[in-house]
């Protein structure tokens, strides 16, 4: 058994203690888009890329107290102290963070945060947003609500917002977000498919069948 292999036995039983938007399967489609960028990033450390994303929601605080999750797993793969540091300031860039994110000093952390926000778009991340909604309680719309541009990260995590409210807070904006070329690709048919979706919802929500 390899490391990748080693790993994904490591943190799948803790995954899948999340709800569905961030479960194992979230991580199984998020290694799918970065071996999609990967083949054509052949510069790329694929080693990093692979245990990053593997490891980078292991510690999320939406789902845990235990900030050692990660440390305990590379420990366990016995990684050098290079890749850990490189491991590590990948995963720190992937948060969205209401904007705020880290900034992607590498090949590897472009890729990963890439391939991680591809999996927020299109009909997957329809369906995922409305799973993380209906785990914490949230409305499917609300019309009343403001929508929140250039928030502090703590301003954008400190509201529960509607479903629909978070497309225009965070995932229409992620498009123009991509740092990859197959990044920028994936995500504008994934993109349009969003603002077709939301379009058609108004038209539902107006009686307009």
């Amino acid at each position: 058994m390899n490391r990748i292999e080693q790993c994904e036995q490591l943190v799948e039983k803790i995954y899948n203690q999340f709800d569905a938007s961030h479960d194992f399967q979230h991580i199984q489609r998020v290694q799918m888009n970065a071996r999609a960028i990967l083949a054509e990033e052949p510069t790329a450390n694929r080693d990093i890329v692979e245990l990053a994303v593997l490891l980078h929601d292991v510690s999320d605080p939406k789902y845990t107290t235990d900030k050692e999750n990660e440390r305990v797993i590379l420990d366990a793969l016995q990684v050098t102290e290079e890749e850990r540091l490189h491991i590590q300031d990948v995963i720190a860039s992937v948060s969205f963070r209401g904007g705020n994110e880290q900034p992607t000093k590498t090949i590897e952390a472009k890729i990963v945060q890439d391939a991680d926000r591809l999996d927020a778009l299109g009909a997957v991340g329809i369906a995922r947003t409305f799973a993380f909604g209906g785990a914490k309680g949230r409305a499917l719309y609300d019309d009343a609500e403001e929508v929140r541009m250039n928030m502090s990260e703590e301003t954008y995590r400190s509201k529960s917002t509607a479903s629909v409210t978070h497309f225009y807070e965070k995932l229409f904006l992620l498009k123009d977000l991509m740092k990859t070329n197959k990044g920028k690709e994936l995500a504008q048919a994934r993109h349009e498919f969003m603002e077709q979706f939301i379009h058609q919802l108004q038209l539902e929500r107006d009686g307009k069948l």
